[in-house]
């Protein structure tokens, strides 16, 4: 059989540094979805690093958040192989990952390289199998010589450099067999002369720890007893060690979190510039001198003589060098709040990659069970238990299985609920299950009443308040306990209840039911106004002074008394309360718009008979100009009787106008105009 890989690789040697490998002590799990992993241990004096193996995604992680604290000493760093561990161990060197499969194929990838096999030394020139060795032929300085090559035999690389890379090459191949994880090795500075304690920390990406909870509830109607709140933790270890008999915290809070490539080399692109030449010399031909005429004589000022660079004037102020600025202030750290830690008191152990769920508190709160109602659309409550957090600290959401804690109810599973985040001295609600023993119906209905009523100018203004009433008939069938609904917001509108709380729910609100069936009335009111107008705001004058020339079918109904806003001042005044202020003036008013309107109608009949008489009068003019001899007499007595019925007839139409007029008059002065 042919020699396998691993006498090649026995052949290159290692010159890797001892380490010692730190144990996990202590995680902080955080539910931003990190974890604080702390390592510590004994490490010789003798030790040049300490080292351990975490997954690839963590690597960025502890670039950035490596923390070494060594007592006796000073840390030089953090090696980790390159990302692409085969492209930069193999870099520079005439093999690859591939020749590593036999010795021939290596051998022959090293052709030139100076070895020994036994006392012969050369170059390689060629390395082929057989069936039970090994044959090397080498190039030495008599000439070709092949050597046998048996898995007894040492074969020596001359080149001490050439070793080393073939070396950390082959550990190169060996680390690319587990791409997914890193070895990160902290090299420490030499120096101490004893065992020291090196501890060190770093924030690497985690699963979330998932807090589920456990309660237990009082009976219903029972009061002075406590819930029991029991807190569980899925905790899974994906950091690629073992926990054993770790400290764990489990953190909750809202702290950010960031990640940042720091592992991948980063090539930033640069601007490539041309190579430039000497330019093109343009010269031109020297033409000669000319006479030049002497200047114009001026006066000069005084002249200043110019040191010499680098020289210090006489009589002139030595330069001054600028001042350094001064120090910047010391930042003040100060802890952050919104972060609650929960330490276990025993240590845990988790092996690497299994999920653990774990206890981390039990506590006893305040509650009580009642029965909810959310929203206006269900026919029977949940059963809830209100609790109330008495710790110190905020509590994380989870879901809650719940479990009764006496009576019928003993040790049995009631139904599940969902806890969200709760602060300190909050309260919250938690539904697990509906109670078909109680049953409601909610109806809602709306009213509008006038309360106030003021004359404006051609208008009577109504104030109005608009009453919404939300009915709860509640049957608990001889059921007592307290009673909670969540009633929703009315923009605009004031509830005229008080309500327990606001929130997200809307307005909460809450009673004792003693048992018989009763109904519930919350109601919120709305303050509106109305504009009744007494006239056609658009007229020009709303007291013509003649009628002749009005359209009796459009124009009267759009005079004081025509329409229908008689009615509407009737209606207003008959659901106005007894002492609502403005209704002494809305009565006297109603009272003269009444009058107007009867002169309106007397006026319109007057008018209806004015326009029959004039009718009458036109038939009689064109009959007398059809008529001869006896018959033009009778038709002339016609005439002169429509006429004076006619003139009769306008004159009754004045007269009612003139009395509408007088009446329309203490109306519009009453209103203001």
């Amino acid at each position: 059989m042919a020699p396998r890989l691993s006498l090649a690789l026995l052949l290159l040697g290692s010159t890797a540094l001892s380490a010692a490998e730190l144990p996990v002590r202590g995680v902080t799990l955080s539910s931003a979805g990190l974890a604080q992993i702390e390592r510590a241990g004994p490490v010789a004096a003798a030790d040049a690093a300490i080292t351990f193996r975490v997954p690839l995604d963590d690597v960025d992680d502890i670039l950035r958040s490596l923390i070494v604290a060594d007592p006796a000493g000073r840390v030089e760093g953090l090696r980790l192989p390159a990302q692409d561990l085969a492209a930069e161990a193999f870099r520079g060197l005439p093999v690859r990952p591939e020749d590593f499969e036999n010795r021939a194929t290596l051998l022959n990838a090293l052709r030139g390289e100076r070895i020994a096999v036994g006392g012969v030394e050369g170059r390689i020139a060629e390395a082929a199998e057989t069936p039970t060795a090994i044959r090397v032929t080498l190039l030495t300085a008599t000439g070709l010589r092949s050597v046998i090559l048996t898995d007894l035999e040492e074969l020596r690389f001359l080149d001490p450099e050439l070793t080393a890379r073939l070396a950390r090459a082959v550990t190169a191949v060996a680390e690319a067999r587990s791409a997914d994880t890193r070895q990160v090795a902290v090299a420490l500075r030499p120096g101490a002369t004893a065992e020291r304690e090196i501890a060190l920390t770093y924030v690497a990406g985690a699963p979330l720890w998932k807090p589920s909870w456990r309660l237990t509830v009082p009976a219903f109607g029972v009061t002075g007893e406590a819930a029991r709140l029991m807190g569980w933790a899925v905790v899974e270890n994906r950091s690629g060690a073992d926990w054993s008999g770790i400290r764990l915290s489990l953190v909750s809070g809202e702290a950010a979190a960031f990640r940042q490539r720091l592992y991948s080399p980063v090539i930033l692109p640069r601007r490539e510039l041309p190579i430039e030449g000497s330019g093109q010399v343009d010269v031109r031909p020297d033409t000669g001198g000319q006479p030049v005429p002497p200047p114009p004589p001026v006066s000069r000022p005084a002249t200043m003589m110019m040191a010499p660079a680098g020289a210090v004037m006489r009589g002139a102020p030595a330069p001054v060098m600028a001042e350094a600025p001064p120090p910047v202030a010391e930042a003040v750290a100060e802890a952050s709040l919104g972060r609650v830690a929960f330490a276990l008191a025993d240590p845990v152990t988790i092996r690497a990659g299994e999920t653990a769920n774990v206890p981390f508190l039990d506590i006893r709160l305040a509650a009580e069970r009642v029965w909810w109602a959310q929203g206006l659309t269900g026919r029977s409550p949940l059963q809830a238990v209100r609790l109330r957090n008495e710790t110190q600290h905020a509590l994380p959401g989870g879901l809650a299985t719940v479990y009764g804690s006496s009576g019928a109810e003993a040790g049995g599973f009631l139904g599940d609920a969902q806890i969200l985040g709760m602060p300190a001295g909050e309260t919250r609600l938690l539904a697990f299950a509906r109670d078909q023993g109680v049953r409601y119906t909610v109806a809602q209905r709306s009213e509008t009443t006038p309360i106030r009523v003021e004359l404006r100018r051609a208008a009577v203004q109504v104030s109005l308040r608009s009453i919404h009433t939300v009915t709860f008939a509640i049957d608990s069938h001889g059921a007592r306990g307290r009673f909670v609904a969540d009633l929703p917001i009315r923009r605009g509108e004031t509830p005229r209840f008080t309500p327990t709380a606001e929130g997200d729910f809307g307005l909460r609100v809450e009673t004792v039911l003693e048992g018989p069936p009763v109904n519930l009335d919350w109601t919120w009111e709305r303050p509106q106004t109305q504009q009744i107008a007494l006239w056609d705001a658009a007229l020009p004058d709303p007291l013509p002074p003649v009628w002749r020339d009005l359209n009796m079918e459009r124009d009267v109904a759009r005079l004081p008394g025509g329409g229908d806003r008689l009615e509407a001042l009737r209606e207003v005044l008959a659901r106005l309360p007894a002492d609502a202020p403005g209704r002494a003036d809305l009565t006297a008013l109603v009272a003269e718009f009444d009058t107007a309107r009867q002169l309106m109608d007397s006026f319109r009949t007057a008018a209806r008979a004015h326009a029959a008489a004039e009718a009458t009068l036109a038939r009689a003019r064109r009959a007398i100009d059809d008529r001869t001899g006896a018959e033009k007499e009778g038709a002339r007595a016609a005439l002169n009787a429509a006429s004076i019925a006619a003139s009769q007839a306008g004159t009754a139409a004045d007269n009612a106008w003139t009395a509408w007029r007088t009446a329309a008059q203490r109306v519009v002065t009453r209103s203001g105009s």
